[in-house]
C-alpha cells in the first residue's frame, strides 16, 4: 500500500510519519502531484495558521488538486479546518470540501482557556474510522478554532460547547484532534483509515 503525506508549509508532518512507521507503514512525504495522485491513501496534516497556509496552497494549485483527489484522504487538525468552506482565522476561503465554517473559540468563563489544549474525549462516533474505539475515548487536541457540529460530523467533543472532533464526506475524512499524538486510540484510528 502506498501512503503519501502532503508536504506543504505546515508543522507536525514528522510526527505523522513516525506514527505511520509505528504501524509498519513507510509513507512518502511529498508535494509531487503525480506521486500523490497514485497513492492509495493520502494524509493532509497540519499545524499552522489558515490564511498563510491557504495562500501557499493556492500559489502552486494544491488547493484544487486536493479537492479532486479520489482515494481516501485524511485531514488532521489544520488540515481538517482547511477542508471546510471558510475560516475565521484570517477570514479566509478554504477548500470547501465540507460546506461549513471554522469558528474561533470564545471563552464564556474564566476557566475557559484558548487554545483548547490537551486530552479530551470523543463521543457520538459514527464511521468505520472509529471501528473498535469505545465510547468516550481520550484523544489529544491543540486548537483555537473549531468546526460546529454539522451534517458531516462523525465524532463530537465538548469544550466550551460541543464541536466536531471528526468529519466525513465521500472519500474525505478529517480529525480535529491529532491521532499521531493520541496513544493507542490514535493508532487504532490511523490503522482504521489505512484499512478503509
Amino acid at each position: 500500500m502506498k501512503v503519501a503525506v502532503i508536504k506543504y508549509n505546515a508543522g507536525n508532518i514528522r510526527s505523522v510519519d513516525y506514527a505511520l512507521k509505528r504501524l509498519g507503514v513507510e509513507a512518502v512525504i511529498t508535494d509531487d502531484k503525480e506521486i500523490l495522485k497514485s497513492a492509495d491513501k493520502v494524509i493532509f496534516p497540519g499545524v499552522g495558521e489558515a490564511e498563510t497556509t491557504m495562500q501557499h496552497l493556492k500559489s502552486n494549485g494544491m488547493d484544487l488538486f486536493i479537492k479532486n483527489l479520489r482515494q481516501p484522504v485524511l485531514g488532521i487538525c489544520l488540515g481538517m479546518q482547511l477542508m471546510c468552506r471558510y475560516s475565521e482565522e484570517g477570514g479566509v476561503d478554504c477548500l470547501s470540501i465540507f460546506d461549513t465554517a471554522v469558528k474561533r473559540f470564545v471563552p464564556r468563563q474564566q476557566e475557559d482557556k484558548v487554545p483548547h489544549m490537551g486530552w479530551n474525549t470523543i463521543g457520538n462516533v459514527k464511521s468505520d474510522l472509529f471501528k473498535g474505539c469505545l465510547a468516550e475515548e481520550f484523544v489529544y487536541f491543540v486548537h483555537s478554532f473549531y468546526v460546529p457540529v454539522c451534517e458531516f460530523t462523525i465524532a463530537e467533543t465538548a469544550y466550551i460547547h460541543p464541536f466536531s472532533a471528526a468529519l466525513h464526506k465521500d472519500n474525505f475524512y478529517a480529525t480535529q484532534f491529532h491521532p499521531e499524538k493520541s496513544g493507542s486510540t490514535g493508532e487504532r484510528i490511523l490503522k482504521n483509515f489505512l484499512e478503509l
